[in-house]
């Protein structure tokens, strides 16, 4: 794909109503993109059905949740959870008296990390398991769900598993300097790739993110051809990331955060949905705009492709609403700073000579630089440091509101999509948003 195809107009629902299912394929913690889309389905009357990774017990087995976790699961959800575990990856899994992927990571340190060598026929091995493991539960999960499907009724997949990495506590301090160091602290997101350690993790990361969805879109082919027999539509959606649109100078161009190591992965989830697209199944993958969430606090400077989103918001028609929103965000700056100020402050860092490579689609995702990395941490730390509190920024206030909007775009635009790969920009998101609280 050489140009990234957007969402253009607002959709609206024209399929599922009262009585309909949605199947939430991933499990809900804290904040993070599900969370409006579910709203948006239960304001539309669904039947909101919920599944859970299971839990490690303390040897690292996999077991369902507790009668008491599995009630304040179902609490948090508005809905009812199959209590089967579906934990996708393989860095837990291994063939019968071999080591786990991350216990062979248990000798790598920060300083032999890089020739560090992994037992390759290992890893293949626990990835068979792995593999072998999260489907005979989604095979599970679906005949458990036919039984919760009245015929007649239409059913929304919403796929929400992503990450991937091993547990190791070594990893954290590699992440830290690939995704936040600056000078010397500085390490490179290619050299991390090309390391065994960075060969596992983009595995482990293909079969959370992406084949996952693979693996729901073929083991649910019997319960959807039930439902499509019935008279039932049967839909699916996943998140993808693959840069945005922003507002720049006056007109939206695509731009990214960098470096964004699950970039491969979610590309792969592209290919599947339009391979599953080809076959006549109705899945699209959702490019959304970067917020920032639990798991995504690890990308530093992430909120520098957000915070433009205020100007998308005047651009796209502005009014109360709209300059509400920025008066509130003034009042979380320190006295004296303006909401101009710090958007100045990302205008210089987006016309920053570093920058200029990273507006390349095409070479996505593309490995750091020094030059890149100080500018993006650089300026991400300034804009954080005109905060009066820390913990309460800007970019948290604005990811709310792309978390409803996206809810509601993804949600219309699924009853008759498009295409099975979609881009939702800060235009769409902006007159979305407007839409939703008046002009």
């Amino acid at each position: 794909m050489e140009h990234p195809l957007a969402l253009k107009s607002i959709p609206a629902n024209t399929l599922f109503g009262e009585g309909d299912v949605f199947v939430l394929f991933g499990e809900m913690f804290g904040r993070g993109y599900a969370t409006g889309l579910i709203e948006a389905a239960k304001a539309a009357g669904m039947t909101v059905i919920g599944m859970t990774m299971g839990r490690r017990d303390n040897g690292g087995a996999l077991r369902p949740l507790t009668d008491e976790e599995l009630a304040a699961a179902e609490a948090g959800l508005g809905g009812r959870i199959i209590n089967i575990p579906l934990m996708a990856g393989f860095d837990m899994d291994a063939a019968p008296g071999e080591p786990t992927p991350t216990d062979m990571l248990g000798e790598m340190t920060l300083e032999n990390w890089q020739g560090f060598k992994l037992d390759q026929d290992r890893i293949a091995r626990a990835r068979e398991v792995g593999v072998a493991r999260f489907r005979d539960a989604v095979t599970r999960v679906m005949a458990e769900l036919d039984g919760m499907i009245p015929a007649g009724r239409n059913v929304f997949f919403a796929h929400t598993m992503a990450g991937g990495i091993p547990r190791a506590k070594v990893f954290m301090a590699i992440a830290n300097r690939v995704y936040k160091g600056r000078g010397a602290r500085y390490m490179s997101s290619q050299a991390l790739i090309d390391s065994d350690l960075g060969k596992l993790i983009l595995q482990n990361f293909d079969e959370v993110t992406a084949n996952s969805f693979g693996h729901l879109l073929e083991l649910s082919g019997p319960l959807r051809a039930r439902i499509e027999a019935e008279g039932g539509q049967v839909r699916y959606t996943a998140y993808g990331y693959h840069g945005t649109r922003v507002l720049i100078d006056g007109a939206y161009r695509w731009q990214t955060y960098t470096n964004y190591t699950q970039g491969y992965a979610k590309m792969r989830l592209e290919g599947l949905a339009r391979a599953a697209w080809d076959k006549g199944v109705k899945a699209v993958v959702f490019n959304c705009p970067e917020i920032r969430t639990n798991s995504s606090d690890v990308f530093a400077g992430i909120e520098l492709s957000l915070l433009p989103l205020l100007t998308a918001l005047r651009h796209e028609g502005g009014g109360a609403w709209v300059d509400d929103l920025w008066q509130y965000c003034e009042t979380l700056l320190q006295d004296g700073i303006s909401v101009d100020t710090v958007l100045q402050m990302v205008h210089d860092y987006q016309h920053n000579p570093a920058m200029q490579p990273y507006y390349d689609f095409a070479s996505w995702p593309k490995a750091n630089s020094a030059e890149q990395v100080e500018q993006t941490v650089g300026t991400s730390q300034d804009i954080v440091n005109l905060h009066k509190d820390r913990k309460t920024l800007v970019s948290d206030v604005l990811s709310q509101h792309v978390v409803a909007a996206t809810g509601r775009l993804i949600f219309g635009a699924t009853s008759a999509p498009e295409a099975p790969v979609l881009w939702l920009d800060h235009d769409i998101v902006a007159q979305q948003l407007i839409a939703m609280h008046g002009a």
